[in-house]
């Protein structure tokens, strides 16, 4: 399992940064941590969300391909931009076998970014695919891949952040779970665990 060797890097990640209160039930954050990390329970399953468009869709379509699943906000400073440049640099390094991998981006922040998403992902590669839905469906989502976020109001300024793990999950072709890659994975490592899978390791 790709988790296995991550588990500092992630801890520091879900862990970082302020305590909220969730919008909807989750497990805590170490909770959920260590659930991935030891394999505790499924990771995954099926959801149904709708893209910029209003157009929904199943984790079905995407059987056959290899899918990356990432959750994050569009207004994320730092961790957010950086885990898609790099998913987007493994992808342009695979070249047409490219063809055989779904990128995912799940929203956690559909408040903000139902109507900016469609514009902020043309930054990245163009096979990304933006999803979103009601907040309680996104959370569903989330606690199935076992993706811990939390809103963190600012009282100084009456705006709020997110408090995210920006795990990087691989789904094989059946939709099951393969692993996860860290925050801030390097393009280079991200390319040869793909090539690794696309050729059926």
């Amino acid at each position: 399992m790709l988790a296995r060797a991550c588990a500092l890097v992630v801890a520091a990640s879900l862990m970082g940064g302020g305590v909220a209160a969730a919008e909807e039930p989750q497990p805590s954050a170490a909770q959920m941590m260590d659930d991935l990390m030891f394999g505790r329970g499924s990771v995954g399953g099926p959801f149904t969300l709708t893209d910029p468009s209003g157009k929904s869709h199943l984790d079905s379509e995407f059987r056959g391909k290899l899918m990356i699943v990432y959750f994050g906000y569009t207004f994320c400073p730092d961790v957010c931009p950086t885990d898609l440049m790099a998913i987007t640099q493994a992808l342009d390094a695979l070249g047409n076998d490219a063809a055989g991998i779904q990128p995912v981006f799940i929203t956690i922040d559909p408040e903000r970014d139902n109507a900016v998403m469609a514009e902020y992902l043309r930054a990245f590669h163009p096979s990304f695919i933006g999803l979103t839905g009601a907040p309680e469906q996104i959370r569903k989502v989330a606690n199935s891949y076992k993706a811990f976020y939390a809103r963190v109001e600012d009282p100084r300024t009456n705006e709020y952040s997110i408090d995210h793990s920006g795990v990087i999950y691989l789904m094989g072709r059946d939709g099951k779970y393969l692993g996860f890659m860290p925050p801030q994975t390097a393009p280079d490592r991200l390319t040869e665990i793909l090539r690794k899978y696309l050729a059926g390791g």
